[in-house]
């Protein structure tokens, strides 16, 4: 997910969507101890669209503050 589509989505849609991906980048984690994966950098591509979304979601924060 690019930071683009990233900062289209409202703030209630990204807390969705850090949850859902959260919990699929447990489930991969788990899949890979167990057997490896084929494509083992999907998981650092997950971490990273994880650390995008919560990068904005600060950015958003501190705006707020700043506006208040």
């Amino acid at each position: 997910m690019k930071i683009a589509e990233i900062r289209e989505l409202t703030t209630s849609e990204l807390t969705e969507r850090i949850d859902t991906e959260v919990s699929g980048y447990n489930q991969k984690r788990i899949n890979h101890t167990i057997s490896p994966l084929t494509n083992s950098s999907a998981i650092k591509q997950q971490r990273r669209t994880i650390a995008r979304i919560k990068t904005e979601l600060r950015s958003r924060e501190l705006y707020n503050k700043q506006q208040a």
